[in-house]
């Protein structure tokens, strides 16, 4: 299978297959316990329907929204994702520079294998810094020191990571940060040479955010689960969330926000946004999935922060159904990791171009030509929501 064979998300997905070692392809791929809430994050948006208008002259469309005080080209975004050399050689290089080329932000995790400083040289366009408040005070001041003098635009605190998600695939291959060899896995990674070629002969995996104050992940190996029990202030609470934000002193969001109360909370401290998410289905099996719940916390902050729908995004019309209820903007990890790891930089753009694609003409078909004219009554509920 080849990238130009690419034209959804399942293409990338099985091509990402092929291209990865098992433990870190199911790393991706997926989710806790039963991962009945990843499957939901999908399936919701297809209990909607999407009702078009006609005869509205749509010759030319406009995708560009406004979030977080930064106009962006598409309405979607690529969420801050963690470990991306592992998946692909260029990692955040190859997003940052896709996300660049069409105009869009780009998220970048604590968890980077790429540094702030690096990517602010690769990309002007805007840019979101996602933080894990851990325990080492240290290392969370320098966190922001460094995203605030790289010029980032946003600070998102990520908040439903209390401690890691019962991910089995990720126990049963044994992934861990760096990768590890054992029994279960030693096949998978020496029926994909290319992938041992390329991470051996590129500079060595750091996680250069953590680096200078803890071992694990770096120089000590960790599973994901293990860093976010072990090494995360599991005492986080609205106190520190509200100084955090006072530190910044800039865009402040809360990403992993699922209720009503939550949103409502987050304008008190100070928030400009909130990002309605349960981290891809990874953390608490059985939870509600972000389009679900996205109705009742827009009519609750929608006119007072910016609100961002992440989560079980395949296809333009998600993006459009969200838009509709009244998101200012969309995100996703997964929507752009299968193509990092399929094809490195040219994926990422690939998978871009193919969504910018998909909105252009799924705009056209619903009779719209801008953002602004997406609202509720182009939506239908196939079941009752009560």
């Amino acid at each position: 299978m080849k990238l130009s064979n690419c034209f959804n998300f399942q293409d990338f997905r099985r091509l990402a297959s092929k291209r990865l070692p098992s433990p870190i392809f199911n790393y991706i791929d997926g989710a806790a316990d039963d991962e009945e809430t990843y499957k939901r994050n999908t399936e919701a948006y297809n209990e909607v329907d999407l009702v078009p208008s006609v005869l509205k002259g749509v010759e030319d469309v406009d995708l560009s929204t406004t979030i977080f005080g930064k106009q962006i080209s598409l309405p979607v975004y690529c969420a801050p994702t963690a470990v991306q050399r592992l998946f692909h050689h260029e990692g955040e290089r190859a997003v940052a520079k896709a996300a660049h080329k069409y105009g869009t932000m780009f998220g970048v995790s604590s968890l980077s294998t790429v540094s702030v400083e690096d990517i602010s040289k690769i990309s002007s366009g805007p840019k979101m810094f996602q933080f894990y408040f851990h325990k080492d005070r240290g290392l969370n001041s320098d966190m922001i020191e460094r995203a605030k003098n790289a010029k980032f635009d946003v600070l998102a605190l990520t908040v439903d990571t209390i401690t890691g998600g019962n991910r089995e695939r990720d126990l049963r291959s044994g992934f861990a940060i760096p990768p590890k060899l054992n029994m279960a896995s030693i096949l998978s990674f020496i029926s994909k040479p290319q992938w041992g070629i390329n991470y051996m002969t590129h500079p060595k995996f750091e996680l250069p955010h953590l680096k200078n104050y803890v071992q694990e992940g770096t120089s000590a190996v960790t599973s994901i689960g293990s860093y976010f029990s072990n090494m995360l202030d599991q005492s986080m609470n609205w106190k520190d969330a509200e100084n955090l934000c006072s530190k910044w002193g800039g865009h402040f969001a809360l990403k992993g926000v699922m209720s009503v109360e939550d949103a409502k909370r987050a304008i008190d401290i100070g928030c400009t946004g909130i990002i309605v998410s349960n981290h891809g289905g990874r953390q608490l099996d059985g939870s509600r999935a972000p389009f679900d719940q996205l109705a009742e916390i827009i009519d609750a902050v929608g006119d007072k922060l910016d609100v961002v729908c992440e989560g079980g995004i395949q296809r333009g019309t998600h993006i459009l159904k969200a838009l509709s209820l009244g998101a200012k903007a969309c995100s996703g990890g997964r929507l752009y990791l299968y193509a990092l790891a399929a094809a490195g930089q040219a994926g990422v753009e690939r998978s871009l171009d193919l969504l910018k694609q998909e909105l252009e003409r799924d705009m056209k078909l619903m009779g719209c030509t801008s953002i602004d004219q997406l609202n509720r009554k182009n939506l239908r509920y196939r079941i009752s929501t009560g």
